[in-house]
């Protein structure tokens, strides 16, 4: 079959299913999901057998370790897949929700309904434990979803895919409202985009290239997100252990991910006290530390290692995904902002203070989709948000910002009730 009538057979079987799934019960809809949670933790060994496969490949073509990283998946991970989607029957079903009404003098009744958007397509790369999480909040919100996953994960992502849409067949829902496009053939990428007479709006998953791709290619609405250039800026009034702790946390936990710190912003007059023991905390971690001349001059000889080097321009606004982190010296707010502005993606930015009004300024000053006060990036995540689970986190300024749920993924439409009135 040639390419072009090899996509759009998904593009018409996808809005063919999301005309019926709009419809579907939420009870429908939750009883799919259950199936699917339920059976994901029951095909543990099917899973991890493919994702083997998946690692083992990965692994010959020498990829990145933070690609390798998100690629794995191992019975922890599988049953937070599972649990993310238990957490998102808990929610309300979006679909149908009277957003607003009034009646007007001539009697018209005027309601603003939520509705699905209809058909989502999805690329991504490397985290299979997308393939559920989107699937999920498709099915829940009433939308279609056409996946495009990377090859370096598609024997995990098809058989992920297959219990899902085992699922969607068990429950009397069309099979096509979720679909994978099992050829990893990189030439599919452009027409893919071009597919805006099916496709209602575009996500990208990835890195930059992959990102700014979609952007410039895609005939539908996208989203630009998952581009994490992430800072905390550590004011003259933290609280030192404080600070300490959340920019580890923010670090080190999961350095592989796009709300993962990149860059410390330090107060001057608190660094003296701050750095020596968090160079200490970093090196504990095997972070390499990029510091800046001016922070240099704060440390003694002791506080040197190994780790520590002198920072240059390409170390800030740059997002590591990896054991790296940079300093940046200031000698004000305004200063830290100065820099955010510059070198930050839009994503997730932190500051760290115990002055309410110093915190105030930088919550609502600098621009990003979330900004945090006394606490880590990392909860820049549609599941820690309460969400369920997100399809992206959008740095857009329309439609949708910050980690996108299942209302996220829905628009609205009026709903005009009359008796005979015509207008004059």
């Amino acid at each position: 079959m040639k390419i072009d009538n090899y996509l759009k057979n998904y593009g018409r079987s996808s809005l063919e299913a999301s005309k019926i799934l709009c419809n579907v019960n939420e009870n429908v809809k939750n009883k799919t999901l259950n199936d699917i949670s339920n059976q994901l933790l029951d095909k543990i060994p099917e899973i991890l057998s493919k994702n083997k496969i998946d690692i083992n490949n990965a692994k010959q073509l020498d990829l990145d370790f933070h690609v390798i990283d998100r690629l794995t998946l191992n019975k922890k991970r599988i049953k937070e897949m599972s649990d993310s989607i238990l957490n998102l029957i808990e929610l309300p079903d979006p679909v149908g929700e009277l957003i607003e009404q009034k009646k007007l003098e001539n009697g018209l009744k005027i309601e603003k309904i939520r509705v699905p958007l209809g058909v989502i397509g999805v690329i991504y790369e490397s985290r299979p434990n997308v393939t559920t999480d989107i699937s999920a909040l498709c099915i829940k919100s009433g939308n279609s979803v056409i996946l495009r996953g990377g090859k370096e994960a598609i024997n995990t992502n098809i058989e992920i895919c297959n219990i899902i849409r085992d699922c969607l067949f068990n429950n009397e829902i069309p099979v096509n409202s979720v679909q994978l496009i099992d050829n990893p053939d990189r030439s599919l990428m452009k027409q893919f985009l071009s597919m805006n007479e099916y496709i209602d709006l575009m996500i990208p998953r990835g890195g930059s290239n992959l990102v700014n791709f979609v952007a410039n290619n895609a005939k539908m609405p996208s989203i630009t997100g998952g581009v994490g250039v992430c800072h905390t800026y550590v004011d003259k009034d933290a609280n030192i252990d404080k600070a300490i702790k959340i920019v580890t946390n923010a670090k080190v936990q999961r350095h592989t991910v796009c709300n993962a710190l990149d860059t410390v912003i330090l107060h001057e007059d608190i660094a003296k006290s701050f750095l020596p023991n968090f160079l200490t905390k970093m090196s504990d971690h095997k972070v390499d530390v990029r510091l800046d001349k001016k922070g240099i001059k704060f440390l003694s000889e002791d506080d040197i290692n190994s780790k520590l080097k002198l920072a240059t321009s390409e170390d800030y606004g740059k997002e590591f995904l990896d054991l790296i982190i940079s300093i940046k010296i200031v000698d004000s707010l305004d200063k830290a902002i100065d820099h955010i502005n510059k070198y930050g993606s839009g994503h997730s930015e932190a500051i760290i203070s115990e002055n309410k009004s110093t915190s105030e300024t930088f919550m609502n000053v600098v621009d990003a989709s979330a900004v945090f006060c006394n606490t880590s990036t990392r909860y820049n995540d549609g599941g820690e948000f309460g969400f369920g689970g997100e399809v992206a986190i959008s740095t857009n300024k329309f439609h949708a910002r910050g980690p996108m749920g299942i209302k996220e993924l829905t628009i609205y439409k009026w709903k005009v009730w009359g008796n005979g009135q015509i207008r004059e």
